[in-house]
């Protein structure tokens, strides 16, 4: 296991003060998480399924814009590109997201396709179901090519790009190789979180970032141990030829490997574990915005692994502030 005691301080610090410095453009699925708060003291006579006694509402941003509202509040600035309906939903994502600052031209609308909601049922701190509204459809190949170039009007302003895949149909060929196209020309990262389905679109991204779950199905084999674990991620990273590949384990942290058999194993810094909604939205935005902070991909890991702790520990979609993330940064050495 490697110890943090081998990480420079001060490093680590002034790629963190080097957030506020980076434009980070995410590119994915849109979407909006709705929470209804209950209690459960009964259970209904019409089936065997308990009756949830409403107390309140609330709505957080979610899927790819959950990344943005993290990148936000580390202090990144942001343009956000995707798709909504033509609906209230729609509406209230990209007037969360002015609000935030965000530079939201490059949301396009699809008249067929309704925003995507996931609304959670949660009674006693714990979840008791979830129902989705949405279209899994690709998108127009329009609507793709108005993103690329608006994208490509950003990129002199650009300091990464992060891919938000969550498999509703944003993500597409046209996208990734327009995107690396774009990146290539001027020097950026692109890292990515991933979706199963669409893993052999991201050859020669810098950085994809699975959970242990989606890396054992992608490579067809089911992590149980280190040795699978070692076989899945010389696997996948030999397979789609990027800088790395960091794979998120839950309570057994992150396993980071880089070309040339670097394995590189963060343990785990959070106490306990009550929800991992959004956990890889927190990891995907504390890397992209270390590596463009200055950081080397290592660095940046471990970063992430601390960003990714302190938002298990809440239940609901979470993000980091920028000042808790030094404030433990510093305070684990």
């Amino acid at each position: 296991m490697e110890s943090w005691k081998n990480i420079d301080k001060s490093y680590l610090n002034k790629g963190i003060d080097n957030f506020r410095k980076s434009m980070i453009l995410v590119v994915g699925d849109i979407m909006l998480d709705r929470f209804i708060w209950g209690n459960v003291s009964r259970i209904s006579p019409e089936a065997p399924v308990p009756v949830v006694e409403v107390e309140h509402e609330t709505a957080m941003l979610g899927g790819a814009t959950n990344v943005v509202n993290n990148l936000v509040s580390l202090g990144g600035n942001v343009v956000m590109c995707g798709v909504v309906g033509d609906d209230p939903t729609g509406t209230e994502i990209i007037s969360r997201l002015d609000e935030l600052n965000v530079d939201t031209g490059g949301i396009a609308i699809e008249l067929d396709r309704p925003t995507s909601v996931k609304t959670r049922i949660i009674a006693h701190d714990q979840q008791v179901v979830r129902y989705d509204r949405e279209k899994k459809i690709p998108l127009k190949p329009k609507t793709t090519k108005g993103i690329l170039d608006f994208i490509h009007g950003k990129k002199g302003h650009l300091s990464a790009i992060i891919v938000s895949d969550y498999g509703k149909g944003v993500i597409s060929r046209q996208l990734m190789d327009g995107l690396k196209t774009i990146a290539s020309d001027c020097d950026f990262p692109v890292t990515v979180d991933p979706n199963v389905k669409n893993f052999p679109l991201y050859k020669d991204v810098t950085v994809i970032t699975p959970n242990h779950n989606q890396a054992g199905e992608i490579a067809g084999l089911e992590i149980i141990n280190e040795q699978d674990l070692q076989k899945v991620g010389k696997k996948l990273l030999n397979n789609k030829k990027c800088k790395a590949l960091l794979i998120t384990r839950g309570k057994d942290g992150m396993t980071l490997f880089e070309q040339e058999n670097r394995v590189t194993h963060i343990k785990s810094i959070a106490r306990k574990v009550y929800d991992v909604t959004g956990a890889g939205d927190t990891v995907i935005a504390t890397l992209t915005l270390g590596i463009a902070g200055g950081l080397d991909i290592k660095s940046a890991s471990y970063l992430s692994n601390l960003a990714a702790g302190i938002v298990v520990g809440e239940v609901g979609t979470s993000t980091v502030k920028i000042d808790s993330l030094k404030e433990l940064f510093n305070s684990h050495f």
